[in-house]
């Protein structure tokens, strides 16, 4: 093999570093990487369920605000959501979690999640038919009743593919709270692998952890898209009515 061909696969595909990484990535990168992305969806959903009703007020006062929650967190780019959160409330005094980074890091991600959890949850529930709110309130309902229990679920279930999309978005979004300085116990699957690459010497870790980001994220991804067309499937039949079948041509002799 040539040399440079050497220096290239001892670079990326050294198979020792590679074996030698790949059970502290299994055994702590992974479980706090799913934790910390489970953490910051529930966060996410909870707040961004808030925002998005926010969001479809007739109040403006109560419209912008939301509006520029979203937008701030949106436009802002993770890594630097990350710092102000992680590090700048701590230095500011708001020690709301004491020393504990992994709870930052946790609360900026599911802050950034709010921001477009809540425009996912806006879109579905603006899809709901206008019929629904009329019907249910000449029912006797009021306008919140409505809200709680016509709108908001079925505009929920329009959208549970997203709503696990973000979760695969989350999982590759926690790669950078390594900046925040965890623990060793705390530690993501970046941090595990940028560790053992500075002691290394070479990006063969890196490579091992691309290589457990997509055992993660591509089978979650299929997961979507066969939900999403399970639910699309599902809900043809009721609004779609059956196409008219044409009676066959009479044949002729």
């Amino acid at each position: 093999m040539p040399e440079g061909m050497q220096r290239l696969w001892r670079t990326f595909f050294d198979v020792d570093q590679i074996l030698a990484v790949l059970p502290e990535l299994l055994a702590v990168g992974v479980p706090n990487t799913l934790l910390l992305a489970l953490i910051a969806v529930v966060i996410g959903s909870c707040l961004g369920l808030v925002v998005a009703m926010m969001l479809i007020s007739r109040s403006a006062s109560v419209r912008l605000p939301a509006r520029a929650f979203v937008d701030v967190f949106r436009g802002l780019p993770v890594i630097l959501t990350i710092y102000l959160v992680g590090q700048g409330l701590p230095i500011a005094g708001i020690r709301i979690f004491g020393g504990n980074s992994y709870a930052y890091a946790a609360l900026a991600l599911g802050l950034i999640e709010a921001a477009y959890i809540s425009e996912i949850f806006r879109s579905g529930i603006q899809s709901v038919e206008r019929g629904q709110m009329e019907a249910s309130r000449s029912l006797g309902l009021s306008y919140f009743e409505t809200m709680r229990w016509v709108i908001v679920p079925q505009g929920i279930r329009r959208v549970l593919p997203a709503l696990t999309g973000q979760f695969i978005h989350i999982i590759k979004g926690s790669s950078l709270v390594y900046l925040l300085g965890l623990l060793p116990d705390q530690r993501e699957i970046f941090s595990i692998a940028s560790d053992a690459a500075h002691i290394s010497g070479t990006l063969s870790p890196l490579v091992a952890a691309g290589m457990v980001y997509l055992c993660l994220t591509i089978p979650l991804t299929y997961a979507v898209n066969a939900f999403d067309r399970r639910l699309r499937e599902g809900e043809r039949p009721l609004s779609e009515p059956a196409p008219a079948v044409a009676p066959a041509p009479a044949h002729q002799s």
